[in-house]
């Protein structure tokens, strides 16, 4: 655990209420049919993405081969059923979408309070990732985004799967991320408090570090081509457990992430952190990982050639206890905010040898591709529709949609998903047209 010293943000300060929000907040545009400041030229722009992102996998996957350079086969090893990975169950036919709590065939944790398959929302529901918020306006004066690197790598013990796996190599980026996560949340920490609406501000990689770094000591052992990006934690999500989109069920019972989780030294009573076994459902981090867990049944299959990511830490709370999203800060704190944000994600897509970023939500996309042009780095970034409720486009069949613009962008192809649009590419197949190029 690094040194720890007291963040700005902790201090109390007056509010004006959650019923005062800044003009940047009510300019704010909710993510919908279209929504997002891409330009005439948005449909073109996509469809231009999606062939670069096909014709730059096939190599990507060669990328991210073991020392010998073939492909190691992510169906070997230890089956679902063994491992300690828990795969209770085959994948929902169909690409049925997964209950929030509990995906179809899955044993409902012991810990399920009966009667909360009906739980009833709050006024607020569910504070997600980015709540669907579309771009704010994006002004400011594009600050200047130092690098985030240059952090000791970290020297503590390593769990058994570690030991057992015990490369040097494939140790070495999980300790490279580690790095560029603390360097950030340094940064972020000598921060002044952000303003009005924010009342509290949650910073998951630092009282939820040990969750964070088992779930990246367990995955994060390769190169990664594809690197998935969301915005910022949501409150019952990563805010609980220290995993990006992380609900708990899928936390806990699928990836198998362990560790203690502190609390913030400023909680807000509304929103109060129980960790791993908190029992409300985050509707965003159980549709992206049940889309996930629906395509790779184990997921290291699925880490094999992908990552998960947030592009800021910290989650933001009205005195309400509402989620106030980065686009609804103003512009000042935003660009103060999101610059190192930027300069992070950067480092971060140079370190794993990314080739393709895969951002949920427009906001994520247009600061990644900001923080990537900024930086130099010809790596495509495209999207998929946040799975927030909030975002109207996500209610409407969001696991389908999403489902075909990962088979457009060649990332079903990438993770040998047989899908019928997609020509029934099979992992055997597609490893074979891989070592035949190399």
């Amino acid at each position: 655990m690094f040194p720890r010293r007291k963040a700005r943000w902790e201090t109390p300060r007056a509010d004006k209420g959650p019923g005062h929000a800044p003009g940047a907040a009510r300019g704010a545009r909710r993510e919908g049919e279209g929504a997002g400041p891409v330009g005439a030229g948005g449909g073109a722009r996509s469809a231009a993405d999606a062939a670069r992102a096909r014709g730059g996998l096939a190599a990507a996957a060669a990328a991210v081969t073991s020392p010998g350079g073939a492909v190691r086969d992510v169906t070997g090893g230890a089956g679902p059923g063994e491992g300690g990975h828990g795969q209770n169950s085959p994948p929902p036919p169909g690409g049925a979408r997964c209950h929030p709590r509990h995906p179809p065939g899955s044993p409902v944790p012991s810990v399920t309070p009966p009667g909360r398959w009906g739980m009833e929302r709050e006024r607020e529901e569910e504070e997600e990732e980015e709540e669907g918020a579309g771009a704010a306006a994006e002004e400011g004066a594009g600050a200047a985004a130092a690098g985030a690197g240059g952090a000791a790598a970290d020297g503590d013990g390593e769990d058994a799967e570690d030991d057992e796996d015990g490369a040097d190599a494939e140790e070495g980026v999980a300790r490279r991320f580690l790095a560029l996560q603390r360097a950030l949340s340094e940064r972020l920490r000598a921060l002044p408090p952000p303003g009005p609406p924010v009342a509290v501000v949650y910073a998951p990689l630092e009282y939820a570090w040990e969750p964070h770094r088992s779930f990246v000591r367990r995955f994060l052992r390769s190169p990664k081509a594809v690197l998935f990006l969301g915005m910022n934690p949501g409150p019952f999500g990563m805010a609980q457990t220290g995993v990006p989109f992380g609900e708990a069920w899928h936390v806990r019972e699928w990836l198998r992430v362990s560790g203690p989780v502190r609390r913030p030294p400023r909680e807000h009573p509304k929103r109060p952190v129980l960790g791993l076994r908190c029992p409300r459902a985050e509707v965003s981090g159980a549709r992206f990982w049940g889309l996930i867990r629906s395509l790779c049944p184990d997921p290291r299959a699925f880490f094999r050639h992908c990552f998960v990511h947030n592009l800021c830490p910290l989650l933001f709370l009205a005195a309400s206890g509402r989620n106030v999203a980065p686009p609804e800060l103003r512009a000042a704190e935003r660009e103060r905010l999101l610059a190192p944000c930027g300069a992070a994600l950067a480092a971060a897509v140079r370190a794993l040898r990314v080739r393709l970023v895969v951002a949920l939500g427009r906001v994520a996309e247009l600061r990644a591709r900001r923080a990537l042009r900024d930086a130099g780095i010809a790596v495509p970034v495209a999207w998929i529709p946040h799975p927030s409720p909030r975002n109207p486009r996500a209610n409407r069949g969001w696991e389908g949609e999403a489902r075909e613009r990962l088979r457009e962008l060649g990332v079903l192809r990438l993770l040998g998903v047989r899908d019928g649009a997609d020509g029934g590419v099979d992992l055997a197949g597609f490893r074979a047209t891989l070592q035949g190029r190399g």
